[in-house]
C-alpha cells in the first residue's frame, strides 16, 4: 500500500475546480532530487490562476493537482547524484513549472531548484521569496540588463513582486518609480522607491518620462499606457501578459497556440515597434544558483522580505482568497507546521 500525505489540491480546471485537502502519494525522489519536509509555503497570484485553466496549455498538472510553488523546509533525504545538500539542511526553493506543487507535507525538489535558506531568515520569511525574487532577478538582470543610472517603473509597489523588485533595482543602482494607493505611499517610500505615485490622485503616464524599463506587474491597460513613458530603445518586460510568439517558441507549443499567442500580443507589439521599443513576456524559471546569490543579498541585509499575513495549512483556502482580493502588502505565507515546530536557522 502506497504511503500518502496531506496536500491542498484542485480536481479540475474551470469555474468549479473543487479546491480542498486530499491524500496524495508520498513523493519518491529521483537521483537528482532532495526530499524536503515543508515548513512554510509562499503564495503567489498564479496559484489562484492555475485552477481556472488559463495556463493549462503551458503548465501541465496531473489531476488532482497540488497547488503552490514556493517552499522552505528541511532536507530529510537526498538522491544518489545530489552533492550540494545533505539531510538536516534548511532550504528554500521553487517548484514552479514542475507539474506539482508545494502545498503539501513533503516535496521532491530538484537539486538545481533549491538553495540553502539564508541564515538570518526564519522559514516563513524564506518561503516568501523564491518566485518573487527569481522573477525580479531574471527580469532585471537577465532580460532587462538593468544598469546603474537607468530608470525603471515598477507598478504596484506594495505587492509581492513590487516590494522585492524595488529593493533589487536600488541595489543595482537604478532610479525607481512605482504606484500604490494613498494609504501605502509612505510605506512603499520606505522600501527605497525614488518616486511613489498615488494612483488615486495622479496618472503615472502624466508624471513619468524617459524611462528605460517598465516591469509589467498589473493586468489591464497599464502595459499599453506604459509605452508613453519609455524613451526610444526602452523595454517593457511583462509578467502578466499578453503572451507573445517568442514565449510560445520557448515553450515548444504547436503552431496553432503560437499563432494565438502572437495575436494576443499584436496590439502591444505594434505600439512598441512604432516607438522603437521592445516588448517581451517573462515566465520565471526555478534556479537554485540564483536563489543562492539572492540569499547573499538577504544575509547582508541589503534586501529584506516583506510579509503581509501568515495563515495555517488548515486555512489555505482562506489564504488564497485573501491573496485574490489584491490588497496584500507583500507576501502571503502558509505555515505547514505548528508555530512551535518552526525554529530559527540552525546553521550548516
Amino acid at each position: 500500500m502506497n504511503k500518502t500525505m496531506k496536500a491542498f489540491t484542485f480536481k479540475r480546471y474551470g469555474k468549479h475546480p473543487e479546491l480542498g485537502f486530499e491524500k496524495v502519494d508520498y513523493p519518491a525522489i529521483n537521483a537528482n532530487e532532495i526530499l524536503v519536509k515543508i515548513y512554510a509555503v509562499g503564495l503567489n497570484p498564479i496559484d489562484n490562476m492555475i485552477p481556472t485553466g488559463i495556463f493549462k496549455p503551458v503548465l501541465h498538472f496531473k489531476l488532482p493537482g497540488v497547488l503552490g510553488s514556493d517552499l522552505s523546509g528541511v532536507v530529510i533525504a537526498v538522491g544518489k547524484q545530489v552533492t550540494r545538500f545533505r539531510p538536516g539542511d534548511e532550504v528554500f526553493a521553487s517548484l514552479f513549472d514542475s507539474g506539482t506543487g508545494s502545498l503539501a507535507e513533503f516535496a521532491a525538489v530538484p537539486e538545481s531548484a533549491a538553495a540553502l535558506k539564508p541564515a538570518n531568515l526564519d522559514f516563513v520569511q524564506a518561503a516568501s521569496l523564491p518566485m518573487v525574487s527569481l522573477t525580479a532577478w531574471q527580469a532585471l538582470t537577465e532580460r532587462g540588463r538593468l544598469r546603474p543610472g537607468q530608470k525603471i517603473f515598477i507598478p504596484a509597489g506594495s505587492g509581492g513582486i513590487g516590494t522585492f523588485a524595488i529593493q533589487l533595482a536600488k541595489q543595482l543602482g537604478a532610479t525607481t518609480a512605482t504606484t500604490t494607493s494613498t494609504a501605502n505611499v509612505g510605506w512603499v517610500s520606505q522600501l527605497g522607491s525614488d518616486k511613489v505615485i498615488d494612483y488615486k490622485q495622479e496618472k503615472f503616464e502624466n508624471v513619468l518620462s524617459s524611462y528605460d524599463i517598465v516591469l509589467g506587474t498589473l493586468k489591464g491597460d497599464t502595459i499599453e499606457k506604459s509605452v508613453q513613458i519609455l524613451k526610444p530603445g526602452g523595454q517593457i518586460i511583462s509578467l502578466v501578459g499578453p503572451l507573445d510568439a517568442a514565449f510560445a517558441r520557448d515553450r515548444g507549443v504547436n503552431f496553432f497556440l503560437t499563432f494565438v499567442m502572437k495575436m494576443m500580443s499584436r496590439k502591444i507589439t505594434r505600439l512598441t515597434k512604432k516607438r522603437r521599443l521592445t516588448y517581451s513576456f517573462l515566465f520565471v524559471r526555478p534556479e537554485g544558483e540564483q536563489l543562492s546569490q539572492i540569499g547573499k543579498l538577504i544575509e547582508a541585509e541589503q534586501i529584506k522580505p516583506t510579509i503581509d499575513k501568515v495563515f495555517s495549512f488548515a486555512e489555505t483556502k482562506k489564504a488564497l482568497a485573501w491573496l485574490g482580493q489584491g490588497h496584500a502588502k507583500g507576501k502571503v505565507v502558509v505555515t505547514m507546521q505548528a508555530p512551535s515546530d518552526i525554529k530559527p536557522a540552525a546553521g550548516r
